[in-house]
C-alpha cells in the first residue's frame, strides 16, 4: 500500500456521519453544472435574506470551514492536533471588503490570531491576504506603474503601516506570517512590499512568507531574482508554494484585454513548474517552505528531497499544507510519519465566507482528478468500516 492510500489513518477523525456528508458533498461537486446552479441559487438566497444559513452551515460550511469565529474553531483545532498531529492555520476568509474600517478590523483580527499562535503549538502560522489590508484597485494602480494621487499616497501609507505593524509583532512573538498571493495584475505591488518586509524582519530566520503561484510561468524567474537580492542583502526567504487559485479569471482577463496569459499552457507545465520551485528552494539553506499542495506526486517528491538534503521530518523550515475538508489522505498520513502538516482552516460569518466556499467548489470541479480521488478514498473507507 502506498502511503496516501491508507484511508484508516486519513479519516480516523471523521465520524460515520461526517464521512457520509463528505461523500455526499464531493458527489455533488463532481458535476460542474450543479456547482454553477447551486452557487447562483445560494448567492440569490443570501442577497434576498432567505433563511438558508442553517442549511449552508450544516453542509458545505461545516465541511470546509472551522467556524464563524476563532473561538468557534478551537474544538476542531484541538481535535486535529491532539488526535491527528495535524496543525491549523486560522484563515479569516471574509472577502471583498474595501473600506478603511474593514481593513483596520482585519488588522485587529490578524493580531488576535498571532496571539493565538503564540499561546498554542497547534497554530504555527498566521495568514492574511494583501487585500485584507488595502483596496485591490490601489495595488493594481501601483502594479501598473501609475502615479498615485495625494489621497492615494496617504492611503497606501496606511496599508504599508498595517503590514509593518503585523510583521513587527509577529517577529517579537516568533510567529511566522503567510501572506497569500492574489491576481497577477495586482501582485507586483504586494511582491515589492513583501520583499521590503523580508529584508527587515527576516534577518535571522523566515518570519515573513510570500506566496508563489506556480501556475504562473514567470514565478521561477521571480524566485531566482528574489534569491539574488536575499544573498546580496542578507535575509532569509519564506515562501508558501502553491499551484494557484485564479486560473479561469486570469485566462479570461488576458483574452479580454489582449495580452499574453501569465498562466502555464497546461497542468503538466504547472506541475513541472511547481516541482522545480520545490527543488530550487530545498537546494538553498536560507529558505523556508510551506508547501501548499493537494498533489500526491509533489508531496512524495518533497519527502524525497528532504531525505536527500538531510532535512528531518520535524524541521520547522519545511511544512506541508492542505485545505480543511480536502486531501485528508495526504495530511494525516504525512503527519503520521512525523512531518510538519497544517490545515488551512477558514472561518468567518457564514454569509461573508460564501465567496470563498463557492470558489472552493468551483476549483474542485476544474482540477482534473481532484474530486474523483476524494470520492474513491471515501468509498474505500466506507467499505472498510462496513466490513468491521
Amino acid at each position: 500500500m502506498k502511503l496516501f492510500d491508507n484511508t484508516k489513518v486519513a479519516f480516523a477523525l471523521k465520524t460515520d456521519s461526517q464521512l457520509e456528508r463528505a461523500y455526499f458533498l464531493f458527489r455533488i461537486i463532481q458535476y460542474q453544472n450543479l456547482v454553477k446552479i447551486g452557487s447562483a441559487v445560494t448567492n440569490f438566497a443570501l442577497k434576498a435574506y432567505l433563511p438558508v444559513e442553517g442549511l449552508i452551515r450544516n453542509t458545505v460550511f461545516d465541511h470546509f470551514c472551522g467556524g464563524v469565529s476563532e473561538d468557534d474553531c478551537l474544538p476542531i483545532i484541538d481535535n486535529m492536533y491532539t488526535n491527528g498531529n495535524v496543525h491549523s492555520v486560522l484563515d479569516y476568509s471574509v472577502e471583498g471588503k474595501d473600506q478603511e474600517k474593514s481593513f483596520d478590523g482585519a488588522l485587529e483580527k490578524i493580531l488576535r490570531i498571532i496571539n493565538f499562535c503564540e499561546e498554542r503549538k497547534s497554530i504555527p502560522y498566521a495568514v492574511f491576504k494583501p487585500t485584507g489590508f488595502g483596496r485591490f484597485e490601489l495595488y493594481q494602480k501601483i502594479s501598473e506603474g501609475k502615479e498615485l494621487s495625494s489621497n492615494e499616497q496617504e492611503e497606501w501609507s496606511r496599508v504599508v503601516e498595517r503590514f509593518h505593524k503585523v510583521c513587527k509583532i509577529a517577529q517579537q512573538k516568533d510567529v511566522p506570517l503567510l501572506i497569500d498571493a492574489e491576481e497577477s495584475w495586482m501582485q507586483s505591488a504586494a511582491d515589492e512590499l513583501i520583499e521590503e518586509l523580508m529584508e527587515i524582519y527576516n534577518k535571522e530566520k523566515a518570519i515573513v512568507f510570500n506566496t508563489l503561484q506556480m501556475y504562473r510561468h514567470d514565478r521561477m524567474e521571480y524566485l531566482k531574482s528574489l534569491h539574488k537580492k536575499a544573498q546580496e542583502k542578507g535575509f532569509y526567504i519564506g515562501m508558501k508554494v502553491v499551484r494557484g487559485a485564479y486560473m479561469e479569471k486570469e485566462r479570461e482577463r488576458a483574452k479580454e484585454k489582449g495580452y499574453s496569459s501569465p498562466i502555464c499552457t497546461d497542468k503538466k507545465a504547472t506541475d513541472e513548474n511547481y516541482d522545480t520551485a520545490l527543488k530550487y528552494m530545498m537546494e538553498h539553506k536560507k529558505m523556508a517552505i510551506f508547501a501548499g499542495t493537494h498533489n500526491e506526486e509533489s508531496s512524495y517528491l518533497l519527502m524525497e528531497l528532504a531525505n536527500e538534503y538531510n532535512i528531518k521530518e520535524n524541521d520547522k523550515r519545511l511544512w506541508f499544507g492542505q485545505l480543511f475538508g480536502m486531501s485528508d489522505h495526504i495530511s494525516y498520513n504525512l503527519a503520521n510519519q512525523g512531518y510538519n502538516v497544517a490545515k488551512y482552516l477558514p472561518f468567518g460569518p457564514v454569509r461573508d465566507v460564501m465567496p470563498y466556499l463557492i470558489r472552493r467548489a468551483q476549483e474542485n470541479t476544474s482540477v482534473a482528478g481532484q474530486t474523483s480521488r476524494e470520492l474513491s478514498l471515501l468509498k474505500t473507507e466506507r467499505k472498510r468500516r462496513k466490513s468491521l
